[in-house]
């Protein structure tokens, strides 16, 4: 047998685990190759942000992992390109704005999402003093001027740990203003002040010797970024102008090159004419739009400081008007011949001047690399628990961080992959066991009175610790004696009925610390069950298991989880499923919806066999990248409808 990464030293540093052999499955076990290994360490901390639990235990590598959430899905995130989106709407791929520590100063960076989680849970809304408000659930932390904190917690007990009260300032930009409706006097505000800006317009007349007078009609419209070109041509096209797009300048030295628009269209040219005339009372959306083209055509921001320069008297009145009717505080510069209009307000108001006008040029509207500040405004004012449940999300980015409504915001986690330890995701996930034989012994070790501070440990977070590999090796059973020995409290994720192997030892320790059991059941249907999870206990077998726990006393829940499109979410699939959970006594039950995280081709591969009419389907609603989202309603095979993500 080759060695696998795990077993190599790299970097300088250790292996992960020293092999003690490897052992194929015989019997019941046939198709299970065990990898036994002694782990240096059994006990882990969950990467920080985790929300429900601090450490974790996984005596078994490979099989079934579970997920994290935390906040309200229509919670705002910041893009990378200055603009927002809502939570629920963003996918792995996409870029945002996360935060680093450089040097003396966390600044702001541009991160990548890696994951992203969703579940129903208890929802907490936190209001500052600036009207930031944020929905999310107990477990989230933000980022304080005491460092980060969950949004709930206790003093004392299992739950202790560092949370927020109205003594904490949040750290970030605060509330993020809403986009605005692109409507059609939004349009022509716009291409007002992009074209009074940067373009030039007329209609010339000339007489030509021996010929009758000539008239000449020009519009051009000549800029660097690209971005607003495209948006303009398209609002011109939406009022039937068609423009032609050329090169005006090529690249020199330090200058870029410049494009342009132009027609010599005469109805083209007086539509043109019409549309950068000042409106006799301009609407809240025109004026959105005007401040957004003329900040193209004549905007700045560097160094902290935004400006929009004009020489033009009537320009510069009708910025300051509109400015001033959004409550922009707001400075003439006189910079002769030219006059500058300064925003002030610092990088809140500069955000919130970007957010809700809108300028098209990405490079214009970017902090990357600035500084993160706290301002005073972000004083908590209120935590209020809301007395629902309610869906919530959670990222993982390549910082650890992203910007919610205006405030850093942690990561959650994303499970480790197979691939990591060089096996790969497919088939090896499901037969190459990784068994941490030394596993009992080390919990007893890690968990010593006086060096242990007695969390709570959850068990299923990344593999099951009741897969197959349990009848043979015990070590479930082991780790949970040692617990209850510890009066430590703990949870189990699983899928198996096995559970029930151990249930006098989990009542025992429910005696003496908190303790629950959550099963992972994904359907009732016979038939999909069968195709979707073959070598797994039967549905009706785990939800058995429910009721025998629930009635024992010890609080046992189900996750329906995976909800696959087209295959099991119909209504009366999900309906006769809760129907079932319903009968069995869960104290819980909360639907997760399929996600292809690291996983898809090995998924598409799989719906090839199984139904490829779905394959289509599949690779529009879950792409590789989604840099722009689009709901389109999609009939799935079986009829049933899906709001895609495009």
């Amino acid at each position: 047998m080759g060695e696998f990464r795990w077993q190599q030293l790299t970097n300088g540093q250790e292996a992960l685990f020293e092999t003690t052999r490897r052992v194929v499955g015989r019997g019941e076990y046939r198709g299970l190759t065990f990898h036994e290994v002694e782990a240096k360490s059994i006990i882990n901390p969950a990467p920080p942000g985790t929300p429900w639990f601090n450490f974790t235990i996984n005596p078994y590598r490979g099989c079934s992992h579970a997920c994290s959430y935390c906040l309200a899905g229509e919670t705002p995130i910041l893009m990378a390109d200055g603009r927002t989106r809502p939570i629920s709407d963003v996918r792995p791929g996409d870029r945002v704005y996360g935060t680093r520590a450089v040097g003396s100063y966390r600044r702001f960076v541009e991160a990548e999402v890696v994951d992203q989680w969703r579940s129903i849970k208890p929802a907490y809304r936190i209001r500052c003093d600036d009207g930031t408000t944020l929905i999310a659930s107990g477990d989230h932390r933000f980022l304080t001027d005491r460092g980060w904190k969950h949004v709930t917690g206790t003093e004392q007990g299992a739950d202790r740990r560092a949370h927020l009260t109205t003594t904490n300032r949040l750290v970030g930009l605060g509330h993020l203003a809403l986009s605005p409706k692109k409507d059609d006097d939004y349009k022509l505000g716009y291409l007002c002040g992009l074209i009074r800006g940067d373009g030039t317009w007329g209609t010339y007349s000339y007489t030509r010797p021996g010929r009758s007078k000539s008239e000449v009609h020009r519009f051009r419209l000549a800029l660097v970024d690209q971005e607003a070109l495209d948006r303009a041509q398209a609002y011109l096209e939406d009022l039937g102008v068609f423009t032609d797009r050329f090169l005006f300048s090529a690249a020199t030295g330090n200058y870029k090159s410049m494009w342009a628009l132009r027609t010599s269209k005469r109805a083209s040219v007086e539509t043109i004419r019409q549309v950068v005339r000042w409106p006799v009372r301009a609407s809240e959306s025109w004026a959105k739009g005007f401040l957004a083209g003329i900040f193209d055509a004549e905007g700045s921001y560097s160094n902290g400081i935004l400006r929009i320069s004009n020489t033009n008297r009537p320009v510069i009145d009708q910025i300051t008007a509109s400015l001033s009717r959004f409550g922009f505080d707001w400075i003439v510069e006189s910079l002769q011949p030219v006059m500058a209009i300064r925003l002030r307000g610092g990088r809140p108001d500069h955000l919130r001047f970007f957010l809700s006008v809108d300028p098209a040029i990405t490079r214009k509207r970017s902090f990357l690399g600035t500084a993160v500040k706290l301002p005073a405004k972000l004083a908590i004012t209120e935590i209020e628990r809301m007395g629902i449940e309610i869906p919530m999300f959670d990222l993982t980015t390549t910082t650890g961080d992203f910007i919610a409504n205006g405030v850093v915001s942690h990561n959650c986690f994303a499970r480790p992959t197979h691939e990591y330890l060089g096996f790969n995701m497919g088939s090896d996930f499901d037969s190459q066991i990784v068994v941490k034989v030394n596993a009992v012994d080390l919990v007893r070790a890690e968990t010593v009175p006086g060096r242990w501070a007695g969390d709570s440990i959850a068990m299923g977070t990344n593999t099951d610790p009741y897969q197959a590999a349990e009848g043979k090796y015990r070590l479930t059973k082991g780790i949970i004696e040692v617990l209850a020995e510890r009066e430590n409290p703990f949870s189990i994720l699983t899928k198996s009925p096995l559970v029930l192997r151990d249930l006098p030892l989990i009542i025992e320790a429910s005696k003496r610390a908190a303790t629950r059991v959550d099963f992972s059941v994904a359907t009732v249907d016979e038939d999909v069950w069968r195709r979707t999870e073959p070598g797994t206990p039967h549905p009706r077998k785990r939800l058995e298991a429910v009721a025998k726990i629930n009635e024992a006393g010890v609080p046992c829940g189900v996750m329906m989880a995976p909800l696959i499109p087209g295959i099991s979410d119909r209504p009366e699939q999900i309906e006769a499923l809760r129907a079932a959970v319903r009968e069995a006594g869960a104290d819980s039950c909360h639907r997760v919806r399929l996600h292809l995280r690291g996983v898809r081709g090995h998924f598409l591969d799989w719906l090839a066999q199984d139904s490829p009419e779905l394959v289509g389907d599949y690779k529009r609603l879950y792409p590789k990248q989604a840099p722009r989202q689009a709901k389109r309603k999609v009939t799935m095979g079986g009829g049933s409808q899906l709001s895609l993500d495009l």
